[in-house]
């Protein structure tokens, strides 16, 4: 039985890998891989802000930072399709390393004041990128894409994206049951009993926060690419930042499956909103959502529905 939901998952990205072999419009490539990207941001998220507990409402710097270091070494090296793809590896790198900077003395602080920090470090982040003429100032930079038929260049990307995805729930599903995880919970449950059991708290929050960063560099990275153009105001919006959060948060916050969950549904409804709906009433529909998550179901709706399946079970 334990093998069923491996065989699940298995099945499950070899049907989402063959799926471009059916020729679907491009409309669904996109919308899948913005599904698969959200994903990735939501899960990796989830090591700081579900396993250990530390709510950053920051990291679309992180996505950032990946988004304009692909650029613009593909700008400056006129890297090839592939090397530019390969590029969002060593963003990602980059995006940790910041993160290995500035966590050092955030993750000092805790609770809202943590929050908050985090929050300011990705407005920090933003206005420099804006001021810097080497990343395009407020214009952005460019990319060349695939000299590929639209379709098939949007399904190669699909299919990184994709594969960044398995390799990012694999490491975090891989985290949460190891020695590393457990200890992270025990920060999250209780920092101060964890350090007088001689958890090595300062060094798991470190390892976490730079671990959950480096996944979103590297989707930055490939997002950039996929775009062609990258804009400030397209990576760093504080919008990403309370979505990858209210995805997480949403689906289960230290749970593996939960952020997976929440990225699913609330991209629909992103895309739904996007589609039928106003800026400013997305934002309204997106915080009553993170109100209703918080109050009514602040572990998430994957163990709101297992709380209301056993008690139908007694029932």
């Amino acid at each position: 039985m334990k093998k069923v939901p491996l065989i699940m998952a298995v099945l499950t990205v070899a049907v989402l890998a063959l799926f471009p072999l059916l020729r679907p419009e491009v409309y669904y490539l996109s919308f899948l891989f913005t599904l698969f990207m959200y994903v990735v941001l939501s899960s990796s998220w989830n090591v700081i802000g579900g396993y250990a507990g530390y709510l950053s409402f920051g990291h679309a710097a992180f996505f950032g930072i990946g988004a304009f270091a692909t650029a613009k070494m593909a700008t400056a090296f006129s890297l090839s399709p592939l090397l530019t793809i390969l590029s969002s590896i060593p963003a990602g790198l980059l995006a940790a390393l910041v993160a290995l900077i500035v966590g050092y003395p955030c993750l000092r602080i805790r609770g809202p004041y943590f929050s908050v920090v985090t929050i300011c470090f990705a407005f920090v982040v933003d206005l420099a990128v804006k001021n810097i003429e080497e990343l395009g100032g407020a214009e952005g930079l460019w990319m060349t894409f695939m000299d590929l038929p639209e379709e098939t260049s949007r399904a190669i990307m699909y299919e990184v994206m994709l594969l960044l995805m398995v390799v990012t729930l694999a490491t975090v599903y891989l985290l949460g049951r190891s020695r590393f995880g457990r200890g992270l919970t025990a920060v999250r449950t209780d920092e101060e009993v964890a350090e007088t059991m001689a958890i090595p708290t300062a060094k798991l929050k470190i390892q976490a926060f730079v671990v959950s960063a480096f996944f979103p560099g590297v989707a930055g990275g490939l997002f950039a690419y996929y775009l062609s153009y990258i804009h400030p105001d397209a990576v760093f919006s504080i919008n990403i930042s309370i979505l990858i959060v209210l995805m997480a948060m949403f689906g289960g916050g230290g749970t593996w499956l939960g952020p997976i969950v929440g990225a699913v549904i609330l991209t629909v409804v992103n895309e739904g909103l996007s589609t039928f709906a106003q800026a400013e009433i997305a934002r309204i529909i997106y915080g009553a959502l993170f109100i209703i998550v918080t109050i009514f179901m602040p572990d998430g709706i994957i163990a709101y529905f297992r709380r209301w399946a056993t008690a139908q079970r007694k029932a």
